[in-house]
């Protein structure tokens, strides 16, 4: 499936709030993220508490050691919700 893009204005707020590092890391994960957000390299997996809360199923990719954004899909749309350690999945 071809999917489209969009971030929350929290990721944004995450994202800009990361040192330059890790968002370097998140840019090139950004590579494989938008050729497929499923990607095995990604480590794709649920987050069931975050799912739960949002009442959809809710999705994190590992970036690099703790650092992970997390989204969901609807549609042909992926939704980038937070991105940070895992204390995101708390929400």
């Amino acid at each position: 499936m071809r999917y489209r893009f969009k971030a929350t204005d929290q990721f944004w707020r995450a994202f800009y709030a990361l040192p330059v590092e890790q968002k370097e890391s998140a840019r090139k994960a950004w590579q494989l993220f938008k050729t497929d957000p499923f990607d095995p390299r990604l480590g794709t997996h649920k987050i069931h508490r975050l799912s739960a809360r949002y009442r959809k199923t809710i999705y994190s990719v590992v970036i690099e050691g703790d650092l992970r954004a997390v989204f969901y899909v609807d549609g042909d749309l992926a939704i980038t919700v937070d991105i940070g350690s895992h204390a995101i999945y708390k929400g």
